[in-house]
């Protein structure tokens, strides 16, 4: 699991270029998402290894498709790839092919993974991955073993621990020596499992030097995920509330070695009422990013429907250049006019603002 049946994407960073008319400013390579270590009840690669549930060929993406589209996005307004949020991306075997192209083309990578660097473990996958990364964000779900270990099943609490360490440490190596500074993060899929860690889980990123905790909520998208949702119900909203509010305090008190606060992002209170939401804010990617899925297929952005057609056919890369879809009629079309797609207006991705 690298984190993700769940977890949105985070949207683009103040600054970051806005995409428009002439491509996307970051792209998202869904390259592996069948493919894990770990099985987390959350995530869809987790979940097929279920005793008794059949397994379909894992999809992976040929590394050769994802060399043609970022060659084919030179000179556009692309300036960050993503490989893949669903599965654990350090499995794929394009992976080292990517951080060559992206660093040849100047790119950043933002990467997210499990945190159990498999292969090559935490310090030599960091030499790797510091130098060209933007951020690297770990799946993190509890501030003790007890609570991390049963949400990502598989995992070692302890010896994640000793990865993360190794990975602040080659950051602030790399930054030393006059490299750019890669954001360390964590990226928590908040649930009833580890909703009253929230707070502990940002002193412990200050403690270890992590620049940034995020937070997500759990997208049920599974069966038997319903009761984990902090959405669901007036009383397990309100347990959200109160961890939103403990973790605030948290990114108050606690400080980084370096004197600086924590990041905390989307820790905002919810509507008491869940059949009452705030109202949808605008979507944070729709004509500023792109998923390409392992056969080439082209989705507008993170929701799943998108990536069955949800949201209209709208190409494949294996068969035209990204920059054609993207100047499609198809697409501007929806670009134009989402808010009024059934699909787009009951869409949890769009927060409200500060949300």
């Amino acid at each position: 699991m690298s984190t993700h049946a769940s977890p949105a994407p985070t949207a683009a960073p103040r600054g970051a270029p806005a995409g428009g008319p002439d491509g996307p400013w970051r792209i998202t390579l869904v390259t592996n998402p069948d493919d894990c270590n770990l099985a987390c009840a959350m995530c869809e690669c987790g979940a097929a290894r279920a005793p008794g549930r059949a397994r379909d060929a894992p999809r992976r993406m040929d590394p050769g498709l994802a060399r043609r589209v970022l060659e084919e996005r030179r000179g556009s307004p692309l300036a960050e790839v993503i490989p893949s949020t669903m599965g654990e991306p350090l499995l794929w075997a394009g992976l080292d092919g990517l951080v060559d192209l992206c660093a040849a083309d100047g790119l950043a990578l933002n990467l997210t993974t499990n945190g159990s660097f498999p292969g090559r473990g935490a310090a030599a996958w960091a030499a790797r991955l510091v130098p060209v990364a933007s951020d690297v964000k770990l799946s993190w779900n509890g501030a003790v073993a007890a609570t991390a270990e049963a949400v990502m099943g598989g995992l070692s609490f302890e010896a994640a621990m000793e990865n993360v360490r190794a990975l602040v440490a080659a950051r602030d190596a790399h930054s030393r020596a006059g490299g750019r500074r890669c954001g360390v993060s964590f990226q928590v899929t908040a649930q009833e499992a580890n909703v009253g860690e929230l707070a502990g889980i940002v002193w412990l990123a200050a403690s270890l030097g992590v620049d940034r905790v995020k937070l997500n909520h759990l997208q049920p998208r599974l069966p038997g995920l319903e009761a984990g949702s902090l959405r669901r119900s007036p009383a397990a909203i309100a347990r959200w509330n109160a961890a939103v509010r403990a973790a605030r305090e948290a990114a108050e008190a606690a400080r980084l070695p370096s004197g600086a606060r924590v990041i905390l992002q989307n820790a905002v209170e919810l509507a008491p009422d869940p059949d009452a939401p705030a109202p949808r804010g605008p979507c944070p990617f729709i004509g500023r990013e792109a998923w390409i899925h392992p056969d080439g297929t082209f989705a507008p952005c993170p929701h799943p429907a998108a990536a069955r057609g949800g949201l209209g056919a709208l190409g494949s890369v294996a068969e035209a250049p990204l920059g054609a879809i993207w100047a499609g009629e198809r697409f501007r079309a929806l670009v134009d006019a989402y808010e009024d797609h059934p699909l787009c207006r009951a869409c949890p991705l769009r927060r409200p603002g500060g949300a």
